[in-house]
């Protein structure tokens, strides 16, 4: 599934390098079954227990996602979860049980559970209804903290979350945190204290600090908004802070910070051409292992040089694949490794670091070829006003780039980016014919503050031109086929849709809008009560609707409908709490009223986005037969 909207930084993770496309002429790939490509996985998401005598992982139960368990040294494994009506989705282990959160219909109000690993014993650990629960702190290699996770829970207020100690056992809450200030992030340092504490007045971002629990949080630094200072852990005297930053910066560097002196000590690496966007610290440890950005493929800087001799093994035995160690027991002794590439989705093996040998663990898509598959070409373009984006095009297997259908795919967000990896919907409209192509607009994040800033006030404008420009490039290069180019995207890529639609009316020859904004003044008024803090910062960004209502009426599409021409379908989930159902109802309305070609699928049982894969087979099965009827056919 594609990105979808989010106020926060999206931790890209699972992304993945290859060698350079093949000489030699590849011939067609076979037409494949649409289900192939979004079936879930045999197996998939791995972990190992701390103890390394068991690893876990999420397969199929009644078409949806469950947890199983399997010892180390056996290969029977035994389901724990029997969730039937939504797949289950994030895990973890945790002491002698395994945590998981779900939520309901796609509400996002996510709840607690653990499990024993013989699936006895399941534990609602927050059981409230329409409130969220965030894990702040796994708390792992943590000696007292087996059984405890720290968590966020916005019960007191529905747009703030207080600060807990959980018992994976018993559920006993205890506050940790009167969080009467309002405070919005959390950072723990070695020990699993509460160190730093971040709040926003809409604009300005203060981080707060304290030496101890005991002490009261004090002022740090203050940014705007449009800066960037994310403490990522303190060091191993859990004195100076980590910190991603771009403060006197263009482009996010790594430092080392000095809570005590407010002063940054100094700057410990940085991208000339990109921003870095995670460090791993290795707790038990104690030291920084890597830092790592996304350029064209993912990259990375390391600082230990054990663990950086560790992935120097792995990128060797795995050459052309991204391999990561995604688990690992307390002892160090074995791991999970995942490797894959922009045409093979995922395999997973079990790895030994004294030895250094691995054995394949599971193959979770035995049914993905991956001769058949097309490789993800990272390319650029120039808009209209001299920006340089970047862009990924995947064009089908063994057919030559010239006048093919095209689907013009803008990412969610609008403040994430696309990056290289395999991405099941980018190969099944590659498989179908058609060239995709995906391109980090103006606002994409990972270039830099003032690229970041160039969309500002543009959705519908400058931000929609570059996605124009991308097509035109592609016309240009003799790659599209003028008569045959469609756009779809979900979320900000919805509302890119509607907007090139609308903005362009002649340039699409079909448009799938997936859960996005369509009115910009409903939008604003119904977005989730945890992002209220941060209205302002939206009122900067896309613009106020009161201030600037002119503005926000030409940006928006439903309000031009009589505009659009184009053959639209449009898929909701009802339960969306980000883009809610009403934005897709009035531009539907609107189109079927003027006896526009409209096709509306809505889902009861989703939210932002479709994760139940029934409802999955039912959107891309439409939307496969929709693209074939208003491309396919319009061949010159």
């Amino acid at each position: 599934m594609k990105h979808f909207w989010s106020i926060a930084v999206i931790a890209m993770i699972g992304l993945a390098g290859c060698k350079s496309n093949t000489a030699e002429k590849e011939m067609p790939a076979p037409l494949l079954d649409m289900k192939s490509f979004f079936k879930n996985g045999e197996k998939s998401t791995f972990r190992i227990s701390p103890d390394g005598n068991y690893f876990s992982y999420r397969a199929d139960y009644k078409g949806k996602m469950n947890i199983f368990v399997q010892k180390a040294n056996d290969t029977v494994a035994l389901r724990v979860t029997n969730d039937t009506s939504r797949s289950i989705g994030a895990y973890f282990w945790k002491g002698s049980r395994i945590v998981y959160i779900q939520d309901i219909g796609g509400d996002e109000n996510f709840q607690l559970f653990s499990v024993k690993p013989d699936g006895t014993d399941t534990k609602a650990l927050t059981p409230f209804p329409g409130i969220r629960t965030d894990v702040i702190d796994g708390l792992n290699e943590i000696p007292g903290k087996e059984k405890e996770l720290i968590v966020g829970i916005n019960k007191r207020v529905k747009e703030y979350f207080d600060p807990y100690l959980i018992n994976i056992e018993t559920g006993a809450l205890t506050l940790l945190f009167d969080n009467k200030k309002n405070y919005d992030a959390w950072i723990t340092d070695n020990a699993g204290v509460i160190r730093l504490a971040s709040k926003t007045d809409g604009v300005n971002i203060t981080w707060n600090y304290r030496n101890s629990d005991k002490d009261t949080f004090t002022a740090l630094v203050t940014t705007s908004f449009k800066e960037s200072f994310s403490a990522a852990s303190f060091d191993k005297d859990n004195k100076h802070i980590y910190a991603l930053t771009n403060i006197g910066r263009d482009k996010v560097a790594l430092v080392e910070y000095d809570p005590i002196a407010k002063k940054e000590v100094k700057e410990l690496y940085s991208n000339k051409d990109y921003d870095l966007s995670n460090i791993f610290y290795d707790r038990k440890k104690q030291a920084l292992v890597n830092v790592t950005w996304d350029a064209e493929k993912r990259e990375s800087h390391f600082f230990d040089k054990e663990w950086e001799e560790v992935q120097q093994v792995l990128d060797k035995k795995f050459e052309g694949y991204q391999a990561d160690i995604v688990a690992y027991d307390d002892a160090r002794t074995k791991a999970i490794v995942w490797a894959g590439n922009d045409r093979s989705p995922a395999r997973y093996y079990l790895y030994d670091f004294k030895t250094k040998e691995s054995k394949e663990a599971a193959n979770p898509y035995p049914w993905i070829n991956e001769k058949q598959m097309s490789h993800m070409k990272p390319i650029t373009y120039t808009t209209r006003d001299g920006l340089t984006i970047h862009a990924y095009l995947t064009l089908p297997v063994g057919v030559d780039a010239k006048n093919l259908p095209v689907v013009v795919n803008p990412h969610g967000g609008p403040w994430a980016r696309d990056s290289w990896y395999f991405n099941n919907e980018v190969q099944f409209l590659a498989n179908r014919g058609y060239a995709v192509l995906q391109m980090n607009y103006r606002g994409s994040t990972g270039y830099g503050r003032k690229f970041w800033e160039s969309s500002f006030k543009e959705w519908g404008k400058k931000m929609q031109d570059d996605i124009t420009d991308g097509v035109e490039y592609l016309k240009k290069e003799g790659i599209a086929d003028s008569k045959r180019i469609a756009i779809y995207g979900g979320s900000y890529g919805g509302y890119a849709t509607l907007a090139g639609i609308t903005f362009t009316p002649d340039l699409y020859a079909a448009a799938v809008d997936y859960v996005g904004v369509s009115n910009m003044f409903t939008f604003m008024n119904t977005i989730p009560p945890y992002w209220k803090p941060y209205l302002d910062q939206f009122h900067e960004m896309v613009g106020d609707p009161k201030k600037d209502s002119v503005l926000l009426a030409d940006a928006s599409p439903a309000l031009h409908a009589d505009k659009i021409k184009t053959p639209l379908f449009v898929a909701q989930g009802a339960n969306d709490p980000r883009v809610n159902k009403a934005e897709s109802d009035q531009m539907v309305a609107a189109l079927k009223k003027r006896g526009v070609d409209v096709e509306y699928m809505v889902k009861d049982d989703e939210g932002h986005g479709f994760h139940n894969q029934d409802n999955q087979y039912d959107f891309y099965g439409a939307m496969e037969k929709f693209l074939d009827k208003h491309l396919k056919q319009k061949k010159q």
